[in-house]
């Protein structure tokens, strides 16, 4: 069933994704090289404490787990594509690193995700990174009322395949509220004109991720949560939860302030 959401309801969960915006933003300031990924955990978990918010993916279990996520964020480092669990592992120059937040307050949920390099980033990487954010913005723009969830999967698969990028199948948005995973699902890929009519209310996120080296291919790590490149290839995935209104979208998870890029390219 999907939730139409009041306009005060709406407003209400932009305060929840300003919490999960200065999160992420904090982390990828501390995002250097030598830094741990458990050490961004406890970053973002400082910004919600801050918040007085509550995490939604801290204990969450769905029926694919074999054990409840253990972290605020998911930490996904070059050939990890999603879901990635925060270990000791200290970032090295060149690492993409992609992290997924969210934010629970006054009984609503955001999510949302970037990636970036740490250090000196590979041309090729900075291009991944680039199509990814412009398939989350293009799906941002289908999110009309009018259109169906297919308008916004067309979108970003578009960009993705003339990007030259594989898509993980299976893996993709969906409906935020109450709770950070609600009905409708919002694939990566699809036809327009198909799927859950959008109206006014409705809340969902887009989340694009892309991998580099063009096959849709993947696997489970071993810790039966990060999903990884077949190939070995890196991966990128960003997201933001997007309130659908008579106005046009409105993106509830928008970073005020974002770290300036290393400038640097390697050879």
């Amino acid at each position: 069933m999907v939730e139409l959401k009041t306009d005060t309801s709406i407003d209400a969960m932009y305060e929840a994704g300003q919490v999960t915006g200065r999160a992420l933003t904090a982390v990828r300031h501390a995002a250097r090289v030598g830094v741990s990924l458990l050490e961004l955990d406890e970053v973002a978990r400082a910004v919600l404490r801050e918040a007085g918010a509550s995490s939604p993916f801290l204990g969450y279990r769905p029926s694919f787990a074999p054990t409840p996520f253990p972290a605020v964020i998911c930490a996904s480092v070059n050939e990890a594509i999603v879901h990635g669990i925060p270990t000791g592992y200290r970032l090295r120059d060149g690492d993409l690193v992609s992290i997924d937040c969210g934010a629970e307050l006054g009984g609503w949920a955001s999510d949302s995700a970037i990636s970036f390099v740490v250090g000196a980033p590979r041309p090729a990487d900075v291009r991944l990174i680039e199509t990814a954010e412009r398939a989350l913005a293009a799906g941002i723009g289908a999110a009309v009322v009018g259109n169906r969830t297919g308008d916004i999967a067309h979108a970003v698969g578009t960009v993705c395949r003339d990007g030259g990028y594989g898509i993980p199948q299976g893996f993709g948005g969906h409906g935020v509220g109450r709770r950070m995973h609600e009905e409708p699902d919002v694939p990566n890929e699809g036809r327009p004109g198909r799927g859950f009519p959008l109206r006014h209310g409705m809340v969902v996120a887009i989340e694009p991720m892309l991998i580099g080296g063009g096959r849709d291919g993947y696997h489970e790590a071993a810790d039966g949560w990060t999903l990884c490149t077949n190939d070995g290839s890196r991966a990128a995935h960003v997201e933001h939860t997007v309130a659908i209104t008579e106005t046009g979208p409105r993106v509830l998870t928008e970073r005020s302030s974002q770290r300036r890029p290393d400038t640097r390219r390697r050879p």
